[in-house]
C-alpha cells in the first residue's frame, strides 16, 4: 500500500529530494515535469550534493536523436516523448492516452520515505509515487498509485511500479527460469541493445518466470562487484523488462500484466501497483541476498510466529499418496515421533470422495470411509506423540466430480464461449464472488474450529488460463486480491495456524503471498541433487527458514534417481526441514541416520534460521554455501559434489565471511561416518583450531568423494587470536 505521510505537502518544490537508510541513499530529480531517480546506491556523504550528481549526469547530445530526451521517469510518459515502454498506459475509449504529468507536491518523512504526487490534466489522472528505504536492511520499496480524477471511465492497460534506471556498466542480467519440479534456475546473459522481457500469464507467480532479476557489472560474483536486485511482490500475472536504448540508457520496469479490458477505474477510483522490492550491493550477490533475507525477517514474518522454532515436518504424501488408512497413519505418526518429528501433516486424500485426483476437490468434509469418527482420533494420536497436526487443502480448486460443482457450476472461472479447460481434472473457483469467498471461509473455519490444526499446506495445482468471471470479464487481478483477502481472513480468525504457500511446489513464491503465509513449499521435487540448485536460486531472495526442504524417499518418484540418506538429509538440513518418505518401509539403518540428522538440525536450528547465508562461487560439478552467525562466533558450511571430479585430486574449500582474527574449532559433523577412498584430511581435521583468516584465504583440502555426496563443516569460536 502507498505510504501515508504525516506531514503537509511542500509549499514549494525543491529540485532534488534525498532519502537515506543505514548504508544507502536515493536521490530523486524533481526539476522537470515528472520525477526521476538520479541516484540509488551506497550512502552519499555530506560533501556529495545532488547538484554535483546532476552535473556529472549531464548527457552528451547525439546526432539523429531528440535534443532533449524524455527522462527515465518513475513512470516514463508517452506524452513526454519517451521512446521506450511507458510506465502508465491508459485511455478513455481510445482518447486521452498521452500522459504528460506535472509534479504537484512532495512529502518527505523520517529521512527515509518519499511521496510524490503528480497530475496530468490532459488525461485527467493523478500519479502518486511512494518510495522508502528500510532503515535497517537498506531494501527499497516502491509503488505507483493511479487515480482517475476525470468524469468518465478510465481504461488501464498498464501501471507499473516505479521505473529504476540501470547504470550502463551493469551489463549482465541474472534472471530466473524453470519448470515444475525444477524451479528457481538461474539464467545469466549479457545485457543487449533491446529488451530482456519475462512475462507470466499463469495467474500465479509461476514455475518458469519468478518475478525477479539481478542486474550487475561483469566483475560481480557472490563475494565482490556491483549489483541491483529487484523483485515484484505479486502473486498473479506480471511482466518485467530490462531495456537498453540505442541512446545509451538502460532501465528496469516491473508491473502487473493485465488481460484485455481487465482493469478500469470509475471517477475517483484508484489502482496501486504491486510493491517493487530492491536492494543494491557493491560487495556481490551474497550481501545483496542478505538485505532481502533480513527484510523478510523484520517486515514480512508475522509477529505471532517470531521467536517460535520452525517445527520439523512429516508429510504423508510420498509415504501414502491417496491410499490412506487410520491404522497406517497412526503407525506413521509413531515412527515420525520416534525420529524427532514435531509436526505431522496429513496431505491429499482425507476428504469426501478423494480416492484419486479426479474427484472430491471442493467438498471439504472428512471422508467417513477412512475416518469414521472424523479426524479427531488421528489428531489426538498425533498430539499424544508430542507433535502438532497439519492438513493439506486446495481451496481455490474444484473437481467437476464433486458436490460443490454439481450444485454451483457457475462458480468457476471461464472464457465463454470457449469450452472449459481441465488441468489435473481441476477447474478454478472464482474467488471474486462474495458467495465463493464466504463458502470457502466457512469450510476452512469449520475444520480449524473443530480440530486442533496448527498448519495448513495451501496448495494450488494448475494455472489460471481462462480467468473470466460470470460477466465475461478477465479478473486475474481481482482473483489475486481475493486470495490475499481469504488468507488474511483465515489468519485473523485462527492466528495459531501457520499457512504454507504451495503451488505444485514453487509456483506461488513471492513477497506478496509471503505477507499472508509463513512457509513456501519450494518444489515438488525431493531429489536432493536437484534441490541443491533449486534451493540456491530460491535463496537469492528468500531466507532458508521459510524454505520447505524435505528428506524424500531413496528412489525419487520424479527423477528416478537413488540417493543416499546422508545426502538427502544433508540437503534438507539447511532449510525448514521435513520428511516425506515412507518410514514404515525404511530400514533401521536409514531411520537411525535420519533421526541423527533431525537432531542435528534441531541443535543448529537457531543458527540456520537466523544467520547470514553465504553462497560460494563453485564449478558446475559442485555446490557450496554456509550460514554464519551474526556475531561470527559460529558457522555451518556445506560442500556438495554433484558429479565426478574432473581432476584426480580434489580442490580446496574456502570459508568466506568469518572473522579473520578469530580462532575456530573445526569439525566435520555430517555425514556421521564420512568416507573417502584414501587417507585424507578427514583423518586429521576434526578438533583442529584454525584462524578465520586462514580458512577464508587458504581453505581446506577436500577429500576424495563419491558423486552425489556432501560434507557439513561446523566452525565454532575457540578464542580471539589477540587473547592468546
Amino acid at each position: 500500500m502507498p505510504i501515508s505521510p504525516q506531514v503537509s505537502p511542500q509549499l514549494s518544490l525543491q529540485p532534488f529530494y534525498t532519502i537515506h537508510s543505514r548504508s544507502c541513499s536515493l536521490v530523486v530529480d524533481c526539476r522537470g515535469n515528472s520525477p526521476a531517480i538520479l541516484y540509488w546506491g551506497a550512502r552519499l556523504n555530506e560533501a556529495s550534493s545532488p547538484e554535483m550528481l546532476s552535473l556529472l549526469a549531464t548527457r552528451q547530445e547525439v546526432q539523429a536523436c531528440m535534443p532533449e530526451e524524455a527522462p527515465i521517469a518513475l513512470s516514463p510518459e508517452l506524452g513526454a516523448g519517451f521512446s521506450g515502454s511507458a510506465g502508465v498506459q491508459i485511455h478513455r475509449d481510445g482518447a486521452q492516452w498521452a500522459v504528460y504529468s506535472q509534479i504537484q507536491s512532495v512529502c518527505v518523512e523520517s529521512n527515509n520515505r518519499l511521496r510524490i504526487v503528480s497530475q496530468c490534466r490532459g488525461t485527467e489522472i493523478e500519479l502518486t509515487h511512494c518510495l522508502q528505504l528500510d532503515t535497517n536492511t537498506d531494501v527499497l520499496t516502491a509503488t505507483t498509485q493511479l487515480t482517475n480524477i476525470g468524469q468518465s471511465k478510465l481504461w488501464v492497460d498498464r501501471c507499473d511500479a516505479p521505473c529504476i534506471p540501470v547504470p550502463m556498466h551493469y551489463n549482465k542480467i541474472l534472471g530466473f527460469k524453470g519448470r515444475w519440479a525444477k524451479e528457481f534456475q538461474t539464467q545469466s546473459i549479457d545485457r543487449f541493445m533491446g529488451a530482456y522481457v519475462r512475462e507470466n500469464r499463469s495467474g500465479r507467480t509461476s514455475h518458469d518466470a519468478f518475478p525477479a532479476v539481478i542486474v550487475h557489472s561483469d566483475q560481480a560474483n557472490e563475494s565482490a562487484g556491483e549489483a541491483y536486485g529487484l523483485h515484484l511482490g505479486w502473486s498473479g500475472n506480471h511482466h518485467l523488462r530490462i531495456e537498453e536504448q540505442f541512446v545509451g540508457r538502460a532501465y528496469a520496469q516491473f508491473g502487473e500484466l493485465f488481460f484485455p479490458g481487465e482493469l478500469s477505474l470509475e471517477p475517483g477510483e484508484s489502482y496501486c501497483s504491486p510493491m517493487l522490492y530492491g536492494a543494491n550491493s557493491n560487495t556481490g550477490f551474497t550481501d545483496l541476498s542478505a538485505c532481502f533475507h533480513q527484510y523478510i525477517r523484520e517486515n514480512l514474518t508475522d509477529p505471532r510466529m517470531q521467536g517460535k522454532p520452525k517445527p520439523v515436518h512429516f508429510n504423508t504424501w510420498e509415504a501414502m499418496y491417496f491410499d490412506l488408512s487410520m491404522s497406517r497413519l497412526c503407525q506413521l505418526a509413531d515412527e515420525a515421533a520416534a525420529v524427532g518429528v514435531e509436526r505431522f501433516v496429513l496431505d491429499d486424500g482425507w476428504f469426501k470422495g478423494r480416492k484419486s485426483d479426479s474427484a472430491g476437490l471442493g467438498d471439504w468434509t472428512v471422508d467417513e470411509s477412512v475416518f469414521p469418527q472424523g479426524l479427531g482420533p488421528l489428531v489426538e494420536h498425533v498430539n499424544a506423540g508430542g507433535m502438532e497436526f497439519g492438513l493439506w487443502v486446495e481451496p481455490e480448486m474444484v473437481n467437476p466430480d464433486s458436490d460443490l460443482y454439481r450444485a454451483h457450476p457457475d462458480w468457476v472461472l471461464n472464457a465463454a464461449p470457449a469450452p472449459l479447460l481441465l488441468s489435473r481434472n481441476q477447474l478454478v473457483l472464482d474467488l471474486t464472488r462474495t458467495e465463493v469467498q464466504q463458502h470457502l471461509f466457512e469450510q476452512l473455519d469449520n475444520l480449524l474450529s473443530e480440530y486442533a490444526i496448527t498448519y495448513l499446506k495451501w496448495d494450488m495445482n494448475r494455472v489460471i488460463n481462462q480467468p473470466g468471471n460470470v460477466e465475461g470479464r478477465a479478473v486475474t487481478h481481482y482473483q489475486t486480491l481475493a486470495l490475499y483477502q481469504l488468507l488474511a481472513r483465515i489468519r485473523e480468525a485462527h492466528p495459531e495456524v501457520e499457512i504454507e504457500s504451495c503451488s505444485s511446489g514453487g509456483g506461488r513464491a513471492d513477497f506478496g503471498v509471503l505477507a499472508h503465509t509463513d512457509r513456501i513449499w519450494t518444489s515438488d521435487s525431493n531429489d536432493a541433487l536437484d534441490r541443491l540448485s533449486i534451493q540456491k536460486g530460491f535463496c537469492f531472495f528468500f531466507p532458508p527458514e521459510i524454505m520447505g526442504a524435505h528428506v524424500g524417499p531413496r528412489d525419487c518418484h520424479i527423477t528416478g534417481r537413488s540417493i543416499s540418506m546422508a545426502t538427502r538429509a544433508g540437503v534438507a538440513l539447511f532449510g525448514d526441514m521435513g520428511i516425506e518418505a515412507n518410514l514404515l518401509t525404511m530400514d533401521d539403518l536409514e531411520k537411525a541416520e535420519l533421526k541423527a540428522a533431525v537432531a542435528l538440525h534441531k541443535k543448529h536450528r537457531p543458527l540456520l534460521h537466523s544467520g547470514k547465508l553465504v553462497r560460494l562461487d563453485t564449478e558446475s560439478y559442485e555446490n557450496s554455501f554456509g550460514v554464519i552467525a551474526a556475531d561470527k562466533q559460529e558457522a555451518l558450511f556445506s560442500y556438495g559434489l554433484l558429479d565426478s571430479q574432473p581432476n584426480s585430486a580434489p580442490g580446496r574449500l574456502r570459508f568466506p565471511g568469518l572473522d579473520a582474527s578469530t580462532l575456530y574449532t573445526v569439525n566435520i559433523i555430517w555425514p556421521r561416518e564420512p568416507s573417502s577412498y584414501s587417507k585424507s584430511i578427514l583423518d586429521i581435521l576434526n578438533d583442529s583450531v584454525i584462524s578465520g583468516d586462514a580458512l577464508a584465504k587458504f581453505g581446506v583440502q577436500l577429500p576424495l568423494m563419491l558423486p552425489a555426496s556432501l560434507l557439513v563443516f561446523h566452525l565454532v569460536f575457540h578464542r580471539r587470536h589477540s587473547d592468546q
